[in-house]
């Protein structure tokens, strides 16, 4: 059952702290703008040909610039998305190997609910739905009342 057991020792009484020896870098954040895609060229033969941006990833790029994330990103991070956007081309090209790829570099943004949950980002509207929740603390029968079973139709049949 929980709370069982012995008290938490003292922190002050613990072996190890778990406090970072290299003290933190605090960055000024400017925010930067989604820059549009570049012209896309491959090496061919021996030479630089210019080629079409796949369907999907121009669609890909407008849903990044678009996601909520996206006003967090700063210049360095437009960056790494950019190198990011000729990977998901080459996947969406046949190039099957770039799917690894891929998948890492999209989880550094929050591309699915996991990925979120593990970078600890949260929309702002479960904050906003968190406060309109009904009064909190309050239980179930607190809150609906007594509950009370209704007579069995089928025993009244006989």
């Amino acid at each position: 059952m929980a709370g069982r057991g012995p008290q938490p020792k003292d922190p002050s009484r613990r072996a190890r702290g778990n406090k970072d020896p290299v003290a933190q870098t605090v960055l000024r954040f400017e925010q930067a703008e989604a820059p549009e895609l570049p012209t896309l060229q491959v090496m061919k033969d021996g030479e630089l040909v210019e080629h079409t941006w796949p369907a999907r990833t121009l669609d890909w790029w407008e849903m990044w610039k678009a996601s909520p994330q996206a006003e967090h990103f700063s210049s360095t991070d437009w960056d790494f998305l950019l190198d990011t956007a000729v990977v998901h081309a080459r996947h969406w090209s046949g190039d099957g190997a770039a799917a690894g790829e891929l998948r890492l570099r999209v989880a550094k943004f929050g591309a699915t609910p996991e990925d979120r949950a593990r970078l600890r980002m949260q929309f702002a509207q479960a904050d906003e739905a968190d406060g309109r929740r009904p009064e909190g603390g309050r239980s179930a029968r607190e809150r609906r009342g007594t509950l009370h079973a209704l007579p069995d139709p089928k025993a009244s049949d006989s």
